[in-house]
C-alpha cells in the first residue's frame, strides 16, 4: 500500500507552534509521508519556532507583505497553496484553527478535491465579529473539512449541533499541550536580555498579551490604563509585556505604560522564551486564544481580557475568567488574585481541560483510521 502523503499547512506563528508537535508525529509515524507548507502569513516569528523545532517547510509561500489586508492574504493563499497542491498531489491537507490561512487553504484544497482535516476544530463564539475574522474563518474552515480533531467534548458538541457526523469527529485534546512538553524547562536560561535582569524568584510576575483587532483603540487603553494602577499599587508586582508589532498596539502602550517603573515592555518573544516566561509568571492577562490553554497546563490563572471566549471549557473548569476591557472591571478582577490566596489557588490549581499531550498521537491514529491502515478507532481524550 502506498503511503498516505499529508500535507500540514499553516502561517502564523500560533499554528506552527500548534502544528509543530503534529509534523512531528507524522514524520515519526513510520507509514505516513510528511510534507509541510508554510505561507509565512506571519514572517519572522513563524521563522522562530520553525528553527526552535527543526522543522523545514516542503514549501514556502512567503505572502507577506506589508499593510496586508485579509482579502489580499487570502488572494495569495488560495492561489499559491492550489499550485503546491496540484504539483504534489497530497491525500490529505491537515489546517490548524482559524487563521485566514487555514481557511484560504482548505478552500483551495476544497477546489482541488483534496481531503481537508481540521486541527482544533468546533471552537465557536457564535458571533460572527468576534473575534474577527476568526469566527469565520474556523465556521467556514468547518464547512469543508472531511475529518475534524477536536480538542474537547465541547467542541465535539458544537460541531454535531451543526450537522457534523460524529463519526468523522475525534476529540483528541489540544496540541498546544503537546509543545509545552518540549518547551517549558526548570532549568531553562532566557535569550530576551529584559527577561534575564528580571528577580522571578522576590517579584510576582503578570504576564500581559493583548493585541487583538477588536481591542484596537479605546479597549486597549483602558487595559494599559488598569495595569498602570495595578502596578502602581504593590511593590513586589512587575508587568511583562511582549507587545505586538503593529503599530496601532505599540503606540497606545509606549504611551501608557512606557517608563513605568515595574513594566517591562519588549519584542514579541520567540517560543522557548515564552512559554518559559508562563512558568515563571504569577498570573495571565491576555486577549489570546493560545495563552488560555499554554498557562493553565503550566497552574497560572488567566483573566481574558475580551468579552468572550471561544473556550468556555477553561472557565467552566476555574483555571480561566474573562473580565472584558473594562478598566475598573480589570483592576478589581486582577486584585482579587493578587489579595485572596485561597481564589489564586482555586484557579491554579484546578484542572486544564486541554489535554495531556499525547493529542498529536490521536491524531496520527484517526488519519491511520481514516485511510484504512488500522481497525482501531482511536479511542478519545477525556
Amino acid at each position: 500500500m502506498k503511503k498516505p502523503v499529508i500535507l500540514t499547512i499553516f502561517g502564523t506563528r500560533p499554528e506552527a507552534i500548534k502544528m509543530a508537535p503534529l509534523v512531528q508525529a507524522i514524520e515519526n509515524s513510520g507509514d505516513l509521508v510528511s510534507k509541510v507548507c508554510v505561507t509565512a502569513q506571519h514572517r519572522q516569528m513563524l521563522d522562530q519556532v520553525l528553527d526552535i523545532f527543526n522543522i523545514t517547510p516542503d514549501y514556502d509561500l512567503n505572502i507577506m507583505r506589508g499593510g496586508q489586508s485579509l482579502s489580499g492574504i487570502t488572494t495569495l493563499v488560495l492561489e499559491g497553496v492550489e499550485k503546491v497542491l496540484m504539483q504534489l498531489k497530497p491525500d490529505m491537507v491537515l489546517v490548524h484553527g482559524d487563521t485566514t490561512t487555514t481557511f484560504a487553504a482548505a478552500l483551495a484544497a476544497f477546489y482541488c478535491k483534496v481531503s481537508v482535516g481540521h486541527v482544533e476544530a468546533g471552537l465557536r463564539t457564535y458571533d460572527k465579529y468576534f473575534p474577527f475574522p476568526e469566527e469565520m474563518n474556523r465556521k467556514l474552515t468547518g464547512c469543508i473539512a472531511d475529518i475534524h480533531f477536536s480538542p474537547t467534548e465541547t467542541n465535539f458538541n458544537n460541531l454535531v449541533r451543526e450537522g457534523v457526523s460524529p463519526e468523522i469527529i475525534y476529540i483528541t485534546g489540544n496540541t498546544a499541550i503537546d509543545a509545552l512538553k518540549s518547551t517549558v524547562s526548570v532549568s531553562y536560561e532566557f535569550e530576551n536580555e529584559s527577561l534575564k535582569r528580571i528577580n522571578f524568584n522576590n517579584k510576582r510576575i503578570i504576564t500581559v498579551t493583548a493585541h487583538r483587532r477588536e481591542n484596537l483603540g479605546q479597549p486597549l487603553k483602558n487595559i494599559c490604563l488598569a495595569l498602570k494602577e495595578i502596578v502602581q499599587k504593590y511593590d513586589d508586582i512587575e508587568i511583562i509585556y511582549p507587545v505586538h508589532l503593529n503599530p496601532q498596539v505599540q503606540e497606545p502602550v509606549k504611551e501608557i505604560l512606557g517608563e513605568l517603573p515595574g513594566v517591562h515592555l519588549i519584542d514579541p518573544l520567540q517560543v522557548l522564551d515564552m512559554h518559559n516566561l508562563l512558568s515563571k509568571s504569577y498570573l495571565v492577562l491576555t486577549d489570546s486564544g493560545g495563552l488560555q490553554e499554554e498557562a493553565p497546563s503550566l497552574g497560572k490563572p488567566v483573566l481574558v481580557l475580551r468579552n468572550e471566549t471561544e473556550r468556555p471549557e477553561a472557565v467552566e473548569a476555574g483555571t480561566v475568567k474573562v473580565v472584558g476591557t473594562d478598566k475598573n472591571t480589570v483592576i478589581n478582577e486582577t486584585l482579587k488574585l493578587l489579595d485572596d490566596e485561597s481564589e489564586y489557588r482555586r484557579m491554579a490549581h484546578s484542572v486544564n481541560p486541554y489535554g495531556d499531550g499525547h493529542a498529536s498521537d490521536r491524531i496520527v491514529e484517526a488519519i491511520r483510521y481514516w485511510f484504512g491502515m488500522t481497525d482501531k478507532k482511536p479511542a478519545s481524550f477525556r
